[in-house]
């Protein structure tokens, strides 16, 4: 046989031979009679005759080649040989609560649409908030052993605990080899160094646009919702005071911080009362969810949104669509997130040692009745 190419070193050792040997056998190497033993595969690749024998399970998998009792595997017959699907596996640490599934449509809608254009798969893992370290780093191997060529991840903002959580797994992924890509937000945290590639939406960019918007409709103080200590509520944040920077003296900065032990529907109602206590004329959520729980309790109080009160939302979620008064927002690029993503996870894998990047895609604004009226 040939002299083979290195092992890379960047999957477990079993899928790279398989990898090798798959293409290998799409180019003809060994026609349509016998391939390579256990032992010779083992021999060839300087691996064990385990890691040799899952590397052939791996292409039985897949169709490429049969085994026959007593004689050894051969290409199957009579049939083209199949183009290889690329896996990936997409992680969706979301926040609990009445907005869970919507948060989650809209990360999973982006690479759902772009799935169906090419030749790879979606895999989607469930990674349970209750996971101590060793079930963490263990769904990390199941991933790996599932053939998996790289993880995109979207971070847990909710709390230390969940962050550790996102830790341990991507520790664990580290271990097997599996490149991770993260989306739309770092690891929780102020001020936290960036170690792996990110593609998010441009939240700075966002509160910028929603506060211009404001602003724009004559508000005077407008006031931003955050949550958490992660990047996608800090750049928003820092968005909205720059675009009040701009305007200068005559508008104040107005910033509701949500306690993080109250949970939404209890958070709705305080962040209301804050507003008023306040004399906000205007205020960006940092979702539609949030948009709508504080529209409802502003009119409890007796307000009108948007005579009294302009509100913005984030993420152009179905809800604020549905609502009956509709709820400027602006949009999550999740399409063009999932895109970009994959071009990214497309560098990660063939450059492993570049250094790691930041991709920010603009959203839009969507203008309804809960600002204009």
């Amino acid at each position: 046989m040939s002299q083979t190419p290195p092992i890379n070193n960047a999957h477990p050792k079993y899928q790279s031979v398989a990898e090798d040997l798959a293409t290998r056998l799409r180019a003809g190497e060994w026609g349509r009679g016998k391939v390579p033993t256990v032992r010779d595969i083992a021999e060839l690749y300087e691996v064990s005759s385990f890691t040799a024998s899952r590397a052939l399970q791996v292409l039985r998998d897949r169709g490429l080649v049969v085994t026959r009792d007593r004689s050894g595997s051969y290409v199957i017959p009579n049939e083209p040989v199949a183009e290889e699907r690329s896996r990936w596996t997409v992680v969706m640490r979301v926040s609990p609560g009445p907005s869970q599934g919507a948060s989650e449509a809209v990360v999973r809608v982006g690479f759902a649409r772009v799935a169906t254009e090419g030749e790879f798969t979606i895999e989607p893992l469930d990674l349970p908030s209750g996971s101590d370290k060793s079930e963490a780093e263990r769904a990390a191997v199941a991933v790996a052993e599932n053939e998996v060529r790289g993880v995109f991840f979207l971070p847990s903002r909710v709390s230390e605990e969940l962050c550790r959580q996102d830790e341990w797994f991507l520790a664990g992924c580290r271990k097997q080899g599996l490149p991770v890509v993260l989306l739309d937000r770092n690891l929780r945290g102020d001020g936290r160094p960036l170690e792996y590639d990110l593609v998010a939406s441009d939240h700075f960019d966002g509160g910028l646009c929603c506060t211009e918007h404001l602003l724009a409709l004559g508000r005077k103080r407008v006031a931003c919702v955050i949550a958490s200590p992660t990047t996608s509520h800090i750049d928003r944040l820092a968005g909205y005071l720059y675009a009040l920077r701009k305007r200068g003296e005559e508008c104040t900065p107005t910033v509701v911080h949500v306690p993080e032990h109250l949970e939404a529907r209890a958070a709705y109602p305080w962040i209301a009362e804050e507003l008023v206590r306040a004399k906000a004329d205007g205020v960006i959520c940092y979702q539609d969810y949030v948009a709508v729980g504080v529209i409802l309790e502003l009119f409890r109080r007796g307000l009108n949104v948007p005579r009294d009160v302009a509100v913005v939302g984030c993420d152009d979620l179905p809800i604020g669509q549905s609502f009956g008064l509709g709820v400027t927002s602006y949009t999550y690029p999740s399409e063009a997130i999932a895109r970009s993503a994959l071009r990214v996870m497309a560098n990660r894998i063939a450059h492993p040692a570049d250094p790691v990047t930041k991709t920010l895609l603009s959203g839009q604004m969507v203008v309804r009745d809960s600002s204009v009226g």
